[in-house]
């Protein structure tokens, strides 16, 4: 090596390790989703585009049914821990009906095993629209689901258990393919179910599966109260755990003040 070449290196060798490792530094966000094969949701990278890396693994369940429930719940630990692997810091269990559909303490008897088993940070998707309808200072919460009404029973039940009381829940009846429903018709069916309780203080959408954060702003105009949904405010809850501010502008008010 010549002279020139070897000085040529060492000058890179030097700027390479004086350079910020950003990325390596960064908490890594683990989420364990109810389908196979689930990408890390854009809403992630639209609230936070920096400072947190995202991960997915999936769980493969067959719909939201309280049997599909039971079955996929075993495989939430592996999970986790497949993401421990993959350099994850904290965990979040990101499926909202997975994680409420046995109640409150059941939610956090979740939370608590996959701490156990990883050693992380953890929280969940009903712990996330907890956080924040507690930001949003709800206390009568009108609630539209993509749920059957058996699923939604457990939904109230959840909420009466974590201090909210329901004014009217109703569910668009599905137990998959969320993403046929139209944001034209979620608004209209959102705020139909909002009209429907008059003394309702704010207003839950309810199901990971619903693409929301672009309506977040609209339906608070429309309603007139705050807005809480599943994947947004999910994700604002799974930050916070790690470390990263939760507060994002642009997309209503609770996020505006988490």
């Amino acid at each position: 090596m010549s002279d020139s070449s070897r000085r040529l290196f060492l000058q890179t060798a030097a700027a390479a390790l004086a350079a910020p490792l950003a990325s390596a530094a960064d908490p890594v966000m683990g989420m364990i989703f109810p389908p196979a094969n689930y990408p890390v949701p854009p809403e992630a990278e639209l609230l936070y585009p920096k400072g947190v890396t995202f991960l997915a693994e999936g769980l493969a369940f067959q719909g939201m049914t309280l049997e599909s429930y039971a079955e996929a719940v075993p495989r939430i630990v592996p999970s986790a821990l497949k993401l421990k692997q993959r350099g994850a810091t904290g965990i979040s269990i990101m499926g909202t009906s997975l994680t409420f559909y046995k109640g409150a303490a059941f939610n956090q008897e979740l939370i608590d095993r996959v701490h156990q088993a990883t050693g992380l940070p953890t929280t969940s998707m009903s712990s996330g629209i907890v956080d924040g309808l507690k930001v949003a200072g709800a206390k009568r919460v009108a609630v539209a689901t993509a749920y059957t009404d058996i699923v939604n029973a457990t939904l109230e039940r959840f909420l009466k258990e974590s201090g909210f009381e329901v004014s009217v829940i109703k569910g668009l009846n599905l137990i998959r393919a969320t993403n046929a429903v139209t944001q034209e018709k979620l608004f209209d069916f959102s705020a139909g179910v909002f009209a429907a309780a008059p003394k309702a203080d704010t207003l839950l959408i309810s199901c990971g599966g619903l693409k929301t954060i672009d309506l977040l702003v609209p339906l608070e105009s429309k309603c007139k109260v705050p807005v809480v949904s599943s994947t947004p405010h999910a994700l604002m809850n799974a930050v916070r755990l790690v470390g990263v501010n939760p507060r994002a502008s642009g997309y209503g008010s609770v996020l505006a003040k988490a």
